[in-house]
């Protein structure tokens, strides 16, 4: 069986591995903002870039904006990740705990100067984009800090705790 797998593998790595040839990868860093309170919502903030291209303040303004204004399905805590990919092309993903322990989410996007505000991220097709790595570093977090709400006294001193309790550093 072992020599089918490897074959399988070898054919995957060489056609379907998800990789350009000319890829790249670079560490990012992950910071934290000031949660962002909405009608029924309470989100910690995180913003997620290379070192060297910080988000700029603006855009962090205008996204936050942009949650305020916008009628979101997302009730509950959760978490916001606003991510600068390539250049000024950015995600901003708002997660919730529904279910009592299921992460849903919300995608929205802005391209640069083509786009004034943010828009719904369309998401056709069967196979969706889920998270890349470096957004997986705050929601990993976030799923570790959710679990210990859930073991908790799930009172305001421990939500309190969960609110206070964020990650930063390298993704």
């Amino acid at each position: 069986m072992l020599p089918a797998q490897t074959t399988h593998l070898a054919d995957v790595l060489a056609t379907n591995a998800g990789i350009d040839a000319g890829y790249r990868h670079a560490p990012k860093l992950v910071a934290t903002g000031e949660p962002i309170e909405l009608p029924g919502t309470l989100l910690k903030w995180y913003g997620v870039h290379y070192a060297e291209s910080p988000i700029p303040e603006s855009v962090t303004h205008l996204a936050r904006a942009f949650l305020k204004k916008t009628p979101l399905e997302a009730r509950g805590f959760g978490f916001v990740i606003l991510h600068r990919c390539n250049n000024d092309f950015y995600f901003l993903i708002v997660c919730t705990w529904r279910n009592n322990n299921e992460g849903w989410e919300t995608v929205f996007y802005k391209d640069g100067d083509a786009m004034a505000d943010f828009a719904l991220f369309p998401r056709e097709g069967q196979h969706k984009g889920m998270l890349c790595v470096w957004e997986l570093v705050p929601a990993r977090h976030e799923q570790q800090a959710w679990t210990r709400f859930l073991n908790s006294a799930r009172d305001e001193a421990a939500g309190r705790a969960w609110l206070a309790n964020r990650v930063s550093g390298g993704a």
